[in-house]
């Protein structure tokens, strides 16, 4: 013996889509009287029961009910509107061409719409298992970048606050200011990391969406570049902004973070002596910042992979302040925005685009 299970949520679909069914169709019927009030063409109403069909299997699941919206509807149309009223007439010219008709059509309507409603289903989960890929991605590029970046600082921290506690008694003043330099150093940065890693942490937490508000590019521009004069003073940056004030829908921190990481970047890693670029340039549908240095440029095979938390394998440059983390970050924050960011070299060193949408009309 067989017997069906159904789960209430399974039976709360069934009502559900029985409801609408008879909504749709009382409201069909009730306009039909009122159709039939105007005139007495009976071919507007089944025009009107033609229209409630495919609103059934529009807002219903399967193709059932269409089918059973269907008999309904041609005994409506033969019951209530066509004479004799109120009474059944099988004998009507053309009554099996209707049947046919309208029966076709719902079955039709019905199975092309759910066949809609699957695929609509079908990308909506593969579009959440890409983001979900997207999103390990991303956290086994920033572990790796941490791995790395953290450890190398942590260490030089360790190693010289040991030769000074072992050693202070031996040492100079200009040995203990240079442990003391080097400790402050790689505090600083592994500071900086802990706000990268806030931020990516700020953005997970909202689904890969950030709050935006408003903002001045301009103040932005100053801002980030007031908070990167104090952990590097002794870098030059010459800063180019359009004379009118713009106003750009972001996050204005993490965009101060981007801001702050590539300009770190290019004083770390581009062995210049000249001033960093900042360009703030405005097109008809964005805005794009430049970040440009006049040093050694990036590798060709690393241009296309700078961005996803890779470590930066420089031995000539300060092992401590690799590029991994915080260009992942720059592109996490950018993405999040709806902009996007790319990696280029010029003819005298690197550059560095990332451009936000303005705010749609």
């Amino acid at each position: 013996m067989i017997h069906f299970t159904f789960s209430p949520l399974q039976i709360k679909r069934f009502f559900t889509n029985l409801l609408i069914t008879f909504i749709i169709l009382a409201v069909i019927t009730a306009s039909s009287f009122y159709l039939l009030q105007i005139t007495s063409n009976s071919a507007c109403i089944i025009l009107q029961y033609i229209l409630g069909l495919v609103l059934i299997a529009r807002y219903t699941d399967g193709y059932w009910y269409g089918i059973f919206a269907s008999l309904i509807s041609i005994f409506c149309v033969n019951f209530l509107f066509t004479y004799p009223y109120f009474a059944f007439n099988f004998t009507l010219s053309g009554y099996p061409i209707t049947f046919f008709c309208m029966s076709f059509i719902s079955l039709i309507t019905s199975l092309t719409t759910t066949n809609l409603k699957k695929q609509t289903k079908v990308a909506l989960e593969r579009e959440k298992l890409l983001q979900e890929a997207e999103k390990e991605k991303l956290r086994a590029n920033l572990l790796r970048a941490v791995s790395h970046d953290l450890r190398t600082p942590l260490t030089g921290i360790i190693g010289s606050s040991a030769t000074y506690l072992e050693n202070k008694e031996r040492l100079s003043e200009a040995a203990k200011t240079d442990l003391v330099t080097n400790i402050f150093e790689d505090s600083n940065f592994l500071l900086n990391m802990v706000e990268n890693l806030l931020s990516v942490t700020r953005i997970s937490c909202n689904n890969a969406t950030v709050s935006k508000a408003l903002e001045s590019v301009e103040e932005v521009v100053s801002e980030a570049l007031l908070r990167f004069k104090k952990r590097v003073p002794t870098a030059t940056v010459n800063v180019t902004v359009p004379a009118e004030v713009i106003f750009l829908p972001m996050d204005a921190v993490l965009i101060e973070q981007v801001l702050i990481n590539l300009l770190e970047n290019a004083v770390f890693h581009s062995k210049s002596t000249r001033p960093i670029e900042c360009q703030v340039i405005e097109s008809v549908k964005e805005v794009s910042f430049h970040i440009i240095d006049y040093g050694v440029g990036i590798c060709e095979e690393e241009i296309d992979t700078i961005f996803d938390g890779t470590v930066y394998n420089d031995n000539n440059s300060n092992s401590h302040k690799g590029m991994g983390i915080g260009l992942s970050i720059c592109k996490t924050i950018i993405l999040a925005h709806q902009g996007t960011i790319i990696a280029k070299n010029h003819k005298e060193g690197a550059e560095f685009i990332f451009s936000l949408p303005k705010e749609s009309d």
